[in-house]
């Protein structure tokens, strides 16, 4: 009998904020249950926005009843960081209402608090035995969950931040796409990350070698960089604004000619392409209100949620180049993971 393939794991990743990361990982995850995927999104923001639109009217409930207020990113991984001797377990991952292929690992509001560990781990778990679980106690929640639920895909929403928690998350992952929004701090970001990624890398992989004998090993893992989505901007005579095209235009300069060559040179970009912006998605204002209404994403809105008169076609009109943008962002990840 064939044994099932090991999820996929992709970080949806910029330390910018406002650059549309939860929508994209909720989409995106939706888009692949669509395809027959079975997807675990984590919610590794301390906000936890994408918890909050996952759960929707059940949220506050969840983190007060007793059967589930422990089935957590944090507590998942409360054995490694307490040092515990039982060994981590997978949780009960929440299941969408709306979508029995769609499952959460929810986060937690005082994630934050295991960064002074992690970031002691990060450096000196070559010579303290009760460390070295640390940076792959994450991975290892992941995979125990993913094997639960007999998971494809997974997404992790990581936070707007450079932190520890995003650190070993990033390397956990098989791949990652860079949200992006034309305005110049995005443009600013992507320097900072095409130094930052590749020492990361590198970070991982002497990681990955020196916690092989560790009860939670730091996975090896390539961390393709799939492509990057420019997104929230305005249009004019259905293209991007005049000022928002000089933009984009500077963002896919920048991603190709110094985000690009200083990841490959560290093996991180699986199939040179010729363009690596996934898609570009407009501005989608009253859509994401009438979704979290609904408790689901904006892909998943039907027609007759979409108001009625000029408003109803129109965003007819918007929901469907929503629905080519997100299968626009999943085709390439059969080639570029």
């Amino acid at each position: 009998m064939k044994t099932k393939e090991e999820a996929k794991v992709i970080s949806i990743f910029n330390h910018k904020g406002g650059v549309a990361k939860t929508t994209i990982a909720y989409n995106l995850a939706w888009s692949l249950t669509n395809q027959k995927k079975r997807v675990l999104l984590v919610d590794g923001d301390s906000q936890c926005n994408l918890t909050a639109l996952v759960l929707s009217d059940n949220f506050n409930d969840y983190y007060e009843k007793d059967e589930t207020k422990s089935h957590n990113i944090k507590d998942g991984v409360r054995q490694a960081f307490d040092a515990k001797p039982e060994p981590i377990k997978a949780i009960e991952c929440p299941n969408h209402t709306q979508n029995k292929n769609l499952f959460l690992i929810p986060g937690h509001m005082d994630l934050s608090a295991y960064e002074p560990q992690l970031n002691l781990a990060l450096t000196t778990s070559a010579t303290l035995t009760t460390l070295q679980n640390l940076p792959g106690a994450f991975a290892e929640l992941i995979r125990l969950c993913s094997e639960q639920y007999s998971i494809d895909y997974v997404i992790i929403d990581l936070n707007p931040s450079l932190s520890a928690i995003n650190q070993v998350l990033f390397m956990s992952s098989d791949a990652f796409i860079v949200p992006t929004n034309p305005d110049p701090f995005s443009i600013m970001a992507l320097k900072t990350l095409k130094i930052i990624l590749p020492r990361w890398k590198k970070q991982a992989t002497e990681l990955s070698n020196l916690t092989k004998e560790a009860s939670y090993p730091l996975p090896d893992k390539k961390m393709y960089f799939i492509g990057e989505v420019i997104s929230r901007f305005a249009v004019r005579n259905a293209k991007p604004a005049a000022y928002y095209r000089n933009k984009i235009t500077s963002i896919k300069k920048e991603v190709k000619e110094d985000l690009v060559p200083a990841l490959q040179k560290e093996g991180m970009i699986k199939n040179m392409q010729s363009e690596f912006c996934l898609t570009e998605i407009k501005d989608f204002g009253g859509l994401q209100q009438t979704a979290t209404e609904k408790g689901v994403p904006i892909i998943a809105l039907t027609n007759n949620d979409l108001g009625q008169g000029v408003v109803h076609s129109t965003n007819i009109v918007n929901k469907d180049l929503f629905v080519k943008n997100f299968n626009d962002i999943a085709t390439p990840l059969l080639t570029r993971i």
